[in-house]
């Protein structure tokens, strides 16, 4: 390969380091997507048809609308949502609920660049901390930076990052809320970078941990938009890797 297909190459793998400072790369990430319905009155059939489809998924009470539920979906394989998801969601109980597109979140796992087990990370700590019965409250909301926040050099944004993800950490290890965070670039209908989820086993501490990212940097100074936000409790999760 000469210098100049080297320097053109466009690499879109997945990056992280193992514990010894050596960079690993892999060309797999999770894709994840939440879907919301209205008019439910039988949520144990919705439930079983979710469970008889043999996916990755959780099935959640919407806590806003008493008739509403949400369904996350998870696969390495974007076109398992219409393959698979699609006819799941026009047939037996769903064919009678209201869709509700404004809620829709499509993202992708990602990687920072130095988690020691990429792997893990992109494939199986989401569905981990989505599928754990331990955790029944579910917090999802999209986002999108302003673009100055692009602007910055990349120590900046390095730092203000390290600031938002430290906090996120500290309620993870106190066993709080546990974060799955996607990129949905390009593949959201109104234009938004990522699709957020704060998973665990209480509401409170998942909007204690909102609240508190409030105060940072990024959301202070560089956030142009969050929401809408989907507060759902699991009635059905496939099992847990």
């Amino acid at each position: 390969m000469s210098e100049t297909e080297t320097q053109s190459r466009i690499d879109v793998e997945e990056h992280g380091m193992d514990r010894d400072g050596a960079k690993t790369s892999i060309n797999r990430r999770l894709f994840v997507q939440l879907q919301v319905f209205t008019g439910c009155t039988d949520t144990d059939a919705v439930a079983k048809a979710v469970e008889s489809a043999g996916i990755d998924a959780a099935v959640y009470l919407d806590v806003s609308d008493p008739r509403g539920v949400g369904l996350l979906t998870m696969s390495e394989q974007p076109e398992h949502f219409v393959k698979e998801v699609r006819p799941l969601v026009n047939r037996g109980p769903f064919k009678e609920l209201a869709f509700r597109p404004e809620f829709t979140m499509l993202g992708r796992t990602y990687a920072s660049g130095y988690e020691p087990n990429v792997e893990d990370w992109l494939l199986q700590k989401p569905r981990r901390s989505a599928l754990n019965p331990d955790w029944p409250w579910a917090v999802w909301y999209p986002l999108r930076r302003q673009g100055a926040f692009n602007a910055l050099p990349a120590k900046d944004q390095t730092s203000i990052l390290r600031e938002h993800g430290g906090i996120g950490r500290l309620y993870g290890e106190q066993d709080l809320a546990h974060d799955i965070r996607l990129a949905c670039h390009g593949m959201d209908t109104n234009d938004n970078d990522f699709v957020i989820g704060l998973i665990g086993k209480e509401l409170h501490p998942l909007s204690h941990l909102v609240q508190t990212m409030r105060k940072t940097r990024q959301t202070s100074e560089f956030m142009e938009h969050m929401g809408p936000f989907f507060i759902g409790h699991a009635l059905w999760q496939s099992p847990s890797p």
